[in-house]
């Protein structure tokens, strides 16, 4: 599957400020990785989230957004969110933002 390379120059840019985050192909989309620990991603058109576990539940019922499975498995602490919740700038560094929170909180792998 083929990830939306325009997100991920958006999420690029906005990680602009982040000089030890790496882009990583992987799962057929991209990853963002800080220090070892994933914070965000592109699947296809949709934007791939780590999130705090508490706040998992909270953030699944906000508009746009998913549940992360792979087959049958739902990732607990990992949401995707559709590009009608990204249409706005600030949307989407909401999101990555929040990524690169739980990210940051992990130690380094």
């Amino acid at each position: 599957m083929a990830y939306d390379e325009g997100l991920a120059d958006q999420i690029r840019a906005v990680l602009s400020d982040k000089p030890h985050m790496v882009a990583k192909k992987m799962f057929g989309g991209l990853g963002f990785i800080l220090n070892g620990n994933m914070a965000a991603g592109v699947l296809g058109d949709e934007l791939l989230v780590r999130v705090p576990r508490e706040q998992y539940a909270a953030l699944l019922a906000e508009p746009h957004v998913r549940a992360f499975t792979m087959g049958k498995r739902v990732s607990r602490g990992w949401v995707m969110i559709s590009p009608g919740g990204l249409v706005t700038d600030a949307a989407l560094e909401r999101w990555v933002a929040l990524g690169v929170s739980v990210a940051e909180s992990l130690p380094p792998k």
